[in-house]
């Protein structure tokens, strides 16, 4: 009997985490992929990934428009309940035998709610990681509410099992993200996607990318962090890629400033964008003389990839790290001190703390034969 296998994908990252487990889901003979796309995954404002994903020629079952388009506490705990409206009447009209959802985003909670309460087997990626961020919470309730765990990294292992989580249902697959990275890595050190080449900076010379987010337990800081970055790379004055943050609560406070700093200043040095489609966005980062802000990307794909990254603050507070990773306060001063270091430096040996590139062949296999089961009970 073909098991069917819903993806909720609720964001422009989210895509990229899980590209290659859609592959492998839709090539298994097993196996047929039911594909949710959600929340601001669906909005331009935040890196729509509606084209990506029919250029790469997957099929989405459903679109849920859950997400309020105003980036504060009460429009992400408004998102969350409206998400679990949505999908828990989709979930009962596609029937799953498993939803899947990724990481540690607070719209992945409406899909682990959403299945938990209607008794479909919930696998989650990614669990058992430690940041700062509301994404700490999240992801350690979203690994309470799920049946299976694929999880990025052996410590994570030992945290979900350490939750009370039974070993036999925790695999260490390894991050699906990293095979992409994998796919990416012995490409020439060239962006050659058309919407590299049709946007400044020229991607042939060197260049930084930016990805910094919101802190969401530090948001009257929101503003000023911003305005430190912005100060850093306008003096260390080199070609910029700067993608625009997610829709987490203070990403409001994050684009006004960028705004105000584009009307103000007219670098054209800097680009800002909102998304790239998965094999070129890490191609960009490949390419990169080095990652800076707070995005699990310079922690995770930029390991792999032996990128340097200079990481500002607390949003990644905990994670396993690499030799690449450099971090600062959101102080300019300190960032511009880094990324000089780091710029001297040059690339680092790749490192495999979150996998070798077969996470996605591991987690469709397992999925094929794994026993589906809700009766959860903590493993003592």
């Amino acid at each position: 009997m073909i098991r069917k296998i819903c993806v909720v994908i609720t964001a422009r990252a989210s895509y990229c985490r899980i590209k290659t487990v859609l592959t492998e889901i839709r090539k298994h003979p097993g196996l047929e992929l039911q594909l949710v796309v959600a929340a601001s995954a669906l909005l331009e404002k935040y890196g729509c990934i509606l084209d990506s994903i029919e250029k790469d020629g997957f099929c989405i079952t459903a679109k849920v428009s859950n997400v309020l388009d105003v980036a504060s506490y009460t429009a992400a705990a408004k998102t969350t309940g409206l998400g679990i409206i949505e999908l828990a009447s989709l979930f009962e009209n596609i029937r799953p035998d498993v939803v899947v959802t990724i990481g540690d985003r607070f719209e992945t909670m409406s899909a682990a709610i959403a299945a938990s309460y209607m008794n479909i087997t919930l696998a989650h990626i990614q669990g058992g990681e430690v940041t700062g961020n509301i994404d700490e919470k999240v992801r350690h309730a979203v690994t309470k509410l799920a049946d299976i765990h694929f999880v990025a990294a052996e410590k994570a292992k030992m945290r979900v099992i350490q939750l009370g989580e039974v070993p036999e249902c925790v695999f260490n697959t390894g991050f699906p993200s990293i095979d992409l990275a994998l796919s990416v890595m012995n490409t020439s050190n060239n962006c050659d996607s058309d919407i590299c080449k049709n946007t400044n900076p020229n991607p042939t010379t060197k260049y930084l990318v930016v990805m910094q987010h919101s802190v969401t337990t530090e948001l009257q800081c929101a503003a000023k962090q911003i305005q430190e970055t912005l100060n850093a790379i306008k003096t260390l004055n080199l070609p910029t890629y700067w993608f625009y943050p997610n829709a987490d609560p203070g990403s409001s406070e994050i684009t006004n400033e960028i705004r105000k700093f584009e009307e103000k200043d007219h670098n054209h040095l800097i680009r800002f964008v909102r998304n790239f489609e998965p094999h070129y966005f890490l191609k960009l980062i490949k390419s990169s003389s080095c990652l800076i802000g707070n995005s699990s990307t310079g922690i995770r794909e930029a390991s792999f990839l032996g990128v340097p990254v200079v990481n500002i603050g607390s949003r990644q507070a905990g994670r396993e790290k690499g030799s690449n990773v450099m971090n600062t306060d959101f102080d300019c001063i300190e960032i511009v001190k880094a990324v000089n270091n780091q710029l001297l430096h040059g690339p680092y040996p790749s490192e495999t703390i979150y996998g070798n590139g077969d996470a996605g062949r591991k987690i469709a296999e397992l999925l094929a034969i794994m026993p589906f089961s809700t009766d959860k009970k903590i493993a003592y």
